[in-house]
C-alpha cells in the first residue's frame, strides 16, 4: 500500500524520517512560520536548539493551525544533542567556505534525503536569522545546501528557506509515487479532455459548425466578404483551434453569434446550436 503523502497527522507521512533543526532562533514567530511551512509540505518533526523564546503566543499565532507540529517540537541545549540520532545531516549555507565542502542545491538535496528513508534519520539544519550557521556548526554537516537565490538580493528569511527545501522534498517524493493521490496532485489540468475538466472537448463536427456559423455572422454584419476573404477565416480558425474549446464554450460562442445576427436583423442562423 502507498505511503500517506498528505500534510496530515504528525508521524504518519512518507517524510517522517526528516527532521528540521533550527539553531538559536531569535524570533519565536519564525518558529511558528516554519511549522506552517513544514505542515504544508507534509513534514512533522521539528527540533529547536536553544530558541530565545519558546513556546509562546507568537509562535502559535504564526503557525496558522500547525499547532501539532509545535506541540511535539523537541527543545534541546546543543546542536550535538539535536543531531545525535541522525545518520545524515545537511546544513543550509549562504556563503562559500575557505575549506571547500560538498554542496548541493535544494533539488538534488531532496533526492538524497527522500532516498535515505530506509537508512536512518535525516537532519536538515537551519541557522540564526542574522548570520546563519557558524563554521563549527557547518562542519558537523555531511553536505551543505545552497539555495541559488538572486546574487544581488540573496536574503531569505528563515521560514522562506525552510519552505523552499520542504517543497523540493515533497515534489521529489510525489514524483516517485505511483498512487492515485500523487497522480492527481501532479497531473496538470489545462484543457478539455484532461481529467477533472467539467465538459468534453468540442468535436471536429461541432467546431466546423461553429466556423460556418462564425463566417456567416461576420458576413451578415459586413465584417467579412466571401468574395475577398483574405486570410480572416484561416486566422480565426487557427485562433480557436489553439484555444481547444470545450462543447459548452462552443455553444456559448454560437449563442453569442445568434444574438448578433438577431440584432443585425439578418436571416435565421445557418444551423441551430446544440444544447448541452
Amino acid at each position: 500500500m502507498s505511503e500517506d503523502i498528505g500534510a496530515g497527522a504528525p508521524g504518519s507521512g512518507a517524510l517522517d524520517h526528516v527532521h528540521i533543526v533550527l539553531v538559536e532562533t531569535t524570533h519565536s514567530g519564525n518558529i511558528g512560520a516554519v511549522a506552517r511551512a513544514m505542515k504544508n509540505m507534509g513534514l512533522a518533526n521539528l527540533t529547536l536548539v536553544r530558541p530565545q523564546s519558546f513556546p509562546d503566543e507568537a509562535a502559535y499565532a504564526r503557525s496558522s493551525g500547525a499547532t501539532d507540529v509545535l506541540d511535539r517540537a523537541r527543545v534541546v541545549d546543543s546542536l550535538d544533542e539535536a543531531l545525535a540520532e541522525s545518520s545524515l545531516v545537511l546544513g543550509t549555507s549562504a556563503r562559500g567556505r575557505k575549506v571547500p565542502w560538498p554542496v548541493v542545491n535544494p533539488r538534488d538535496a531532496a533526492g538524497m534525503v527522500t532516498g535515505y528513508r530506509e537508512q536512518g534519520t535525516v537532519a536538515l539544519v537551519f541557522g540564526r536569522e542574522s548570520n546563519g550557521l557558524s563554521n563549527d556548526e557547518l562542519q558537523r554537516c555531511h553536505y551543505h545546501i545552497h539555495i541559488p537565490s538572486n546574487p544581488e538580493y540573496s536574503s531569505l528569511n528563515l521560514a522562506m528557506a525552510v519552505q523552499v527545501i520542504c517543497y523540493e522534498l515533497r515534489m521529489h517524493h510525489l514524483m516517485g509515487e505511483t498512487s492515485d493521490v500523487a497522480r492527481q496532485l501532479l497531473q496538470p489540468l489545462m484543457r478539455p479532455g484532461d481529467e477533472g475538466w467539467d465538459r468534453p472537448p468540442a468535436s471536429v463536427g461541432e467546431l466546423e459548425g461553429f466556423y460556418d456559423h462564425l463566417e456567416q455572422a461576420l458576413v451578415d454584419v459586413d465584417f467579412h466578404s466571401r468574395d475577398n476573404p483574405r486570410q480572416l477565416m484561416t486566422r480565426l480558425r487557427r485562433l480557436f483551434q489553439r484555444a481547444h474549446p470545450d462543447r459548452m464554450e462552443v455553444n456559448i460562442l454560437r449563442g453569442a453569434l445568434t444574438a448578433i445576427q438577431k440584432t443585425a436583423g439578418t436571416a435565421e442562423p445557418a444551423r441551430k446550436q446544440e444544447q448541452d
